[in-house]
């Protein structure tokens, strides 16, 4: 079977929002073809690989004409010829081509989605799923298995104009014995949640990732909501459903110093971490992500022993901190930062420095979740990388909006697909990995 890259294109399609992004289709002499498209954050960590754009004023200069560009002239030559199964070194020729520690070259955008469809390519030459095709090339991994989901609920910080500080607030049904019932107990929180809002006024729209835009006065009032929500949906918080918090500190702390906007505090890192381990205490959450900016080293460190020292398990995610880098995440596992690491394609900008930083996580006995972004398009790819490499986690936005459920839906699918062999993680993805 011939799977030489025979012609590679790219072009602009549209994420979520409604901005442009890059979009690539790699056919191999076989006949076979794969595609892959590149998301977009709102929150970005300043470490990881760049979205190449245009500038100036069309589309609010987030053209993706550059990239595109890079992908004819520059990408496509180095690429057609070269096995598309040799992923790792198609990466490579990437990587050296550009140059640069971020993609600042030739675009992290115009590399992942270049990436993703040779590998899409490579398993459709296969005539398997992306999931198998990735399972049975993760020599020696553990069986695929489906991800415990983390579904935002309310949104805020950048993905609902900064209404409250806490970027996502979302719930991990962790009392669920399969994805399918995963969903099915989140759809009744989020409607849940939905009524709530609406009976008290606080319901503004919905965010960038599907959520609930909030109108809180405060964000204990919004955590407390997102409990209430739980309990309505006759579900017991903590026990069947729980909290996950998306922090994002870095969108409001620098320097050590945080400002939380919407209960009008400004906080050193010592009172930013007594204000996390507070909620900690006060509601029933299992993860916390970046709850600290990513220049805290220090800080990092303090909370995490001080969330060590609570009477029930945690899961600390880095994200900002390590943009999907295995360098970073193996210092940050050396020096006890985190438990758990997010996985984002684009922030690393190639699949297999994706793979690369999921595979140090496991190396240091870390969690792993692969993520999506805000701006997201239709594309299924990263439900399965957290199915194929048994990530044991996945986080792809809320439960609403036709680019976050396709994903959600295409897991159901793929857990039809395994029948008897279908596993999920479930509540043990979260701390069945022992931290630093």
């Amino acid at each position: 079977m011939d799977t030489t890259i025979s012609a590679l294109r790219g072009r602009r399609v549209w994420d979520s929002r409604g901005r442009p992004t890059v979009e690539v289709d790699v056919h191999l002499a076989n006949g076979a073809m794969g595609r892959g498209v590149a998301p977009a954050g709102a929150s970005r960590g300043s470490r990881e690989a760049i979205d190449l754009r245009d500038g100036g004023d069309a589309f609010g200069g987030y053209g993706v004409g550059r990239a595109l560009d890079n992908i004819g002239r520059l990408i496509a030559p180095l690429l057609v010829g070269r096995d598309a199964s040799d992923q790792v070194g198609i990466d490579r020729a990437m990587i050296e081509a550009d140059g640069t520690p971020q993609k600042a070259r030739l675009g992290g955008n115009a590399t992942i989605a270049t990436s993703l469809a040779v590998l899409d390519a490579a398993a459709a030459a296969a005539e398997l799923p992306l999931w198998r095709y990735l399972a049975i090339s993760a020599s020696g991994a553990e069986s695929p298995s489906l991800p415990l989901p983390q579904i935002q609920i309310f949104g805020g910080g950048a993905h609902a104009g900064r209404r409250i500080d806490i970027q996502d607030l979302m719930v991990i049904p962790v009392g669920a014995s399969c994805f399918a019932d995963a969903a099915q107990m989140v759809a009744e929180v989020y409607i849940a949640a939905g009524r709530l809002m609406a009976a008290r006024g606080h319901l503004s729209g919905v965010a960038d990732e599907g959520g609930y835009w909030p109108s809180f006065a405060s964000n204990d009032e919004a955590l407390s909501t997102l409990v209430a929500a739980i309990a309505e949906a006759g579900f017991t918080p903590g026990r069947e459903v729980a909290i996950a918090l998306d922090i994002a500190a870095s969108e409001f702390g620098r320097g050590g110093r945080y400002r939380m906007t919407l209960d009008d505090r400004d906080l050193d890192t010592q009172q930013m971490i007594d204000v996390v381990i507070g909620w900690l205490r006060a509601y029933p959450i299992v993860s916390i992500e970046d709850p600290l900016a990513e220049d805290d080293a220090e800080g990092w460190i303090e909370l995490m022993r001080a969330v060590d020292g609570l009477e029930r398990p945690v899961q600390v995610v880095g994200d900002d901190l390590l943009v999907t880098n295995a360098r970073l995440v193996g210092a940050a596992a050396e020096r006890g930062q985190c438990s758990a690491v997010l996985i984002k394609p684009n922030q690393a900008g190639t699949i297999t420095e994706t793979k690369a930083a999921l595979d140090e996580a496991r190396r240091h006995g870390m969690g792993t979740i692969v993520s999506a972004r805000s701006g997201e398009t239709e594309d299924v790819a990263i439900a399965h990388l957290a199915v194929g490499w048994n990530a044991g986690q996945l986080k792809v936005g809320s439960f609403a909006r036709s680019e976050r459920m396709a994903k959600w839906n295409e897991v159901l699918r793929i857990e039809e697909a395994m029948q008897g062999e279908a596993r999920f993680s479930g509540a043990a993805a979260l701390f069945s990995r022992t931290g630093p």
